[in-house]
This record gives structure tokens, sequence and C-alpha cells, in this order.
């Protein structure tokens, strides 16, 4: 029994289409994660690193004992609990990276060859997140520019970053925190209802859709984080602060410039 003439053509587009796509998030992807790379280099990095020396400095000192006096303040007793919580993780963390050793576990050297890795991670992640927006802004089929795709990323930082930070700020090396799945979990909870709140917000029509945007936007904030029984970090709180700070500028730029390369190449590749 023949073909039917039109589904060859149907095909051939459908390849098109995602060829483009691809197109679309490898360079845009590249690009953006390259700068990714040199803005974390300027502060985010050398934050992180002397972090890790506090963590280190503390995983190979002894625990100071927390005194229990008579008339000790309550505040400053659970500090001294955090405190010991904090360097008993950092403790645990560095004997994890040694069982890793033992067990031909293997992490790269610092340097160069961390950076490459870094790096590395850095693209990658940012070429996944092009190649979605690529193909969201393939099935809207509506006109884009670059300065269009300033706001795409900066939905993007938005649903991505500032929302689950809220709750679950930028971490430093020997800080405590929830476990890993609890918090992986409200992260994703909290990025898909902020995402679903700005589509609903931006392109619904009805005022109680608008209302049920709202809501939902707030639930993952009213259920909370998961946070650890004590706070505390190893690493002074002003470096802590700086983190955020370098952070929250680093992904900015980031996500501005992906949802600009995006869109100027999903224009170049699709005209």
């Amino acid at each position: 029994m023949p073909l039917n003439g039109n589904a060859a053509p149907a095909v051939a587009g459908g390849r098109g289409i995602f060829q483009r796509i691809v197109a679309t998030g490898a360079a845009a992807g590249i690009v953006a994660g390259l700068l990714l790379v040199g803005v974390q280099h300027l502060q985010v990095t050398q934050i992180i690193r002397t972090a890790e020396t506090y963590e280190a400095a503390a995983a190979t000192m002894p625990a100071a004992p927390v005194a229990a006096h008579g008339h000790a303040q309550a505040g400053e007793h659970r500090q001294g609990q955090a405190h010991e919580q904090a360097h008993e993780q950092a403790h645990e963390h560095e004997q994890e990276h040694e069982q890793e050793h033992e067990h031909g576990g293997w992490q790269p050297e610092a340097g160069l060859e961390r950076s490459f890795y870094t790096a590395v991670a850095d693209v990658s992640m940012a070429v996944g997140y092009a190649l979605l927006l690529a193909a969201i802004l393939t099935v809207r089929d509506a006109p884009v520019n670059w300065r269009k795709g300033l706001l795409w990323g900066a939905g993007g930082y938005l649903v991505v970053f500032v929302a689950p930070s809220l709750g679950l700020p930028p971490e430093l090396p020997g800080t405590t925190a929830a476990p890993v799945m609890l918090r992986q979990a409200w992260w994703l909870g909290t990025a898909l209802a902020t995402a679903v709140s700005l589509a609903l917000l931006v392109w619904a029509r009805h005022p109680a859709l608008k209302l049920a945007a709202c809501v939902l936007l707030c639930v993952p904030h009213f259920v909370g984080a998961p946070q650890p029984p004590l706070h505390g970090s190893v690493a002074p709180e002003s470096l802590a602060r700086s983190f955020i700070v370098a952070s929250a500028i680093a992904n900015a730029v980031f996500w501005l410039a992906l949802g600009a390369l995006t869109a100027a190449f999903h224009k170049r590749f699709n005209d």
C-alpha cells in the first residue's frame, strides 16, 4: 500500500525543527555557560575556596566542649550547639572524602583540573536550560527577539534561583543543612509552583486563575523549606552573606544572558 505523499515532508519538517532547537540550545548554552564560568571566577569561586579552608581547619581541630553554666543564656547555648554541629558535619564530610579515596572514589585535583570540570558542569547545565527554553519558544511560535529573551531569562532567574533561595539560600561548605533529598524535593516543588504561577499571571485571562496563581506562588513558602535542627557554619557569617550576594549576581547575569542569547539564536535559525 503506498505511503501518504505528505508523510515524508512531515518527518523532514519535524527533524528540521528538532535540529533548530538543538542548534539554538547548544549555541546559547555554550556562550552563556562560559560567561557564567567567568563571572563565578570573579568572586564566587574565591569565596567557596575560602570557606573550604575553614571547613578543613574545623575537621582537623577537636570540637570545643559546650560548657553548661547555671546562668548561661539560652541563646549562647544554642549558638555553641550550632557551632559544634557544624564542626561535626564538616568532620563527617572530611571522613566521607577519605572513605571515597580509600574505595577508589575520584575527585578532581584543586587548581586547573577542578576549574576545568567545574566549567564543563556549568556549560552542560547552561545547554540543558537553553534547550528547554528553545523548545518553549518553538512551541509558542511567536515573534521573539533578544529583548523579549531578557524577559524569559528574568523568568528563569525567578523560577530557578530567587524563589528557591527564599527558603534555601546558597550555602557554603561546612554549613549545617537538612537532608539532601528533602531539600531537593522542596526546591523542585518551589520551582514548578513558581513557573506555573508566573505562566498563569502572564497569560491567563480569568481573574480566578490569576488569584490561584498568587496562592500557588506562596504555597511552598507557607509550607516552609526543610531546615536542620540547629543552624551553624564553620565559616564566618560575613562570608556567608557575601556568598549569597555573589551567587545572586552571577545567576542574574547568567539567566539574562541565557534568555537573550537563546531568543537571538532562535530568531536566527528560524528566519
